[in-house]
């Protein structure tokens, strides 16, 4: 049917289209196949590494009431889930109070050394302000709220399914062995 308003449907598709597009990695994508960080050697590393794997991201901090359980429960699930395709990627960050001031070669020293394991270690990033890594913000708009998108503390954690889209996330408190009927439940998904 042509009339008078056949013209304006095409337009504002096309306006909205176009104004709607922020332009954001995270809005256009919807996986973390599309950002790159630097490993705590400073090579840059492709998220593409972790596609068909499940993949605990968290902010680490070696000085954090919270390192001890955190870094033994990631050790534990290596352990078990490792062969299966489970992987933890570690990101320090000093934003809480100054718990992980070292040089990543001192992160990566104390890890090896206080833990014997070592999961995927990446350079210091910031995960709030302005100065937030990109993949960081991707995480908390997935799986954030306009009230608590910000990290609250060290070792906050965001589930990553196999097919690199954020499935959950958890708080600081949460001990990852808590994440273990989940973990499996990816890992054991065709999907």
């Amino acid at each position: 049917m042509k009339g008078p308003t056949s013209f304006l449907l095409p337009l504002i598709s096309f306006f909205f289209g176009v104004a709607c597009d922020g332009g954001d990695e995270s809005d256009q994508h919807g996986t973390i196949y599309m950002f790159q960080a630097k490993n705590i050697d400073g090579k840059t590393v492709s998220m593409e590494k972790y596609r068909d794997k499940v993949v605990l991201f968290t902010n680490v901090a070696s000085y954090c009431g919270y390192t001890d359980s955190n870094y033994n429960a990631f050790k534990e699930l290596d352990g078990l889930y490792r062969e299966k395709g489970f992987r933890v990627a570690a990101f320090p960050c000093n934003q809480f109070g100054k718990q992980e001031p070292e040089s990543e070669l001192k992160i990566l020293d104390f890890v090896k050394s206080s833990y014997t394991y070592t999961p995927d270690m990446y350079s210091k990033i910031e995960v709030n302000g302005p100065n937030t890594h990109p993949l960081w913000k991707f995480l908390k708009n997935e799986r954030g709220s306009s009230l608590a998108s910000d990290i609250p503390w060290n070792f906050s954690k965001f589930l990553v399914d196999k097919n690199g889209h954020v499935v959950a996330r958890y708080s600081h408190s949460v001990n990852p062995l808590d994440l273990e009927e989940e973990i499996t439940r990816l890992l054991n998904s065709n999907s």
